[in-house]
């Protein structure tokens, strides 16, 4: 899909997804009430890209899109073309210094967003210009064209809204590349195995979330804390009647995940992403998403390089696509 001309008509009402001119008011009075206070608050560089789920796009995009346009990156990390187009927009986001904003949208983990979008294909692009959608551009386009189609979603921003952007505090990069890395965990982590070793599920879970609360992305403790959960989940049960009860009500979702976490457990890697692949692909609304997600779970035992978790990914994305 070419990049479509940004004139008002093709503006999409949000109505489906939010309640846009409530969001829009809110965002307003807040852009007043930050006027009588002086102005608005430079933002750092790193404040330029953010990443945006169900819970929070109400305030992370409808409303601050009533002070500059927000871009949406729909991706995920099985997709290859997302890999290219996602470096670009973050860097081009922080090029044209607080113009827009890029916000980033898993649609593994927001599937509900992805559908009230109507996307069909990722990488998907579309913006949100006081609270309403515009839908740029499908895969991944020559940086020439996204250029393009970003200056015609400025001009739209500033002339029919009167969007001026954010004020980006420069100073604030070289301060934020000095900022120490947070840690070390080792204390916490050696606690965590301790935990592990004497049979102590929820005290390994605890020592995880303390070292997570402060890294979220420190990637030793999201494991662990993965593996630990599902260890939690499979402690006390009856491996035979979980089996047996997933064999008798195939499309109960619940008996499937409870078989699914069993067969992790286990070490059968690909029954567990089978049957719940199989799962996701023959239920709909709520079930599906609850199987979904906890197959995104075991992804996080495993590991997001493992073959095994690349391969179910995959084929994740064929039956949700």
């Amino acid at each position: 899909m070419q990049p479509r001309n940004m004139s008002m008509s093709g503006v999409v009402d949000l109505a489906a997804v939010k309640a846009a001119g409530e969001a829009k008011a809110k965002a307003e009075q807040a852009r007043a009430e930050a006027a009588r206070h002086g102005g608005p608050a430079a933002v750092p560089p790193s404040a330029l890209v953010i990443d945006v789920d169900e819970a929070g796009f109400e305030r992370d995009v409808l409303q601050r899109s009533a002070e500059v346009p927000v871009v949406l990156d729909f991706w995920a990390e099985w997709c290859e073309p997302c890999k290219q187009l996602g470096p670009l927009l973050e860097r081009l986001a922080v090029e044209y210094d607080g113009r827009f904003l890029l916000a980033k949208i898993d649609v593994d983990a927001n599937q509900m967003l992805m559908q009230q979008f109507g996307i069909q294909g990722i990488p998907a692009v579309f913006a949100v210009v006081a609270g309403q959608a515009l839908p740029l551009f499908q895969g991944a386009v020559p940086e020439a064209q996204i250029r393009e189609t970003l200056d015609q979603l400025i001009h739209v921003g500033e002339e029919r809204f009167g969007l001026t952007g954010l004020t980006v505090d420069r100073d604030a990069a070289g301060s934020e590349a000095a900022r120490p890395v947070a840690g070390p965990y080792d204390a916490l982590l050696e606690a965590a195995m301790s935990a592990l070793d004497a049979g102590d599920l929820a005290g390994a879970v605890q020592a995880y979330k303390n070292v997570l609360a402060d890294d979220p992305e420190h990637p030793e403790a999201r494991l662990g804390l993965a593996q630990a959960e599902l260890l939690q989940r499979v402690q006390g049960m009856d491996p035979q009647a979980v089996r047996k009860n997933a064999a008798d009500h195939p499309a109960d979702v619940e008996a499937q995940i409870a078989a699914a976490d069993l067969d992790l457990a286990g070490g059968h890697v690909q029954d567990a992403f089978g049957r719940l692949v199989e799962t996701v692909g023959r239920t709909f609304g709520d079930d599906r998403n609850t199987a979904r997600l906890r197959l995104l779970e075991l992804f996080e035992v495993i590991g997001p390089e493992d073959p095994r978790v690349i391969a179910a990914r995959q084929a994740l994305a064929r039956v949700l696509f």
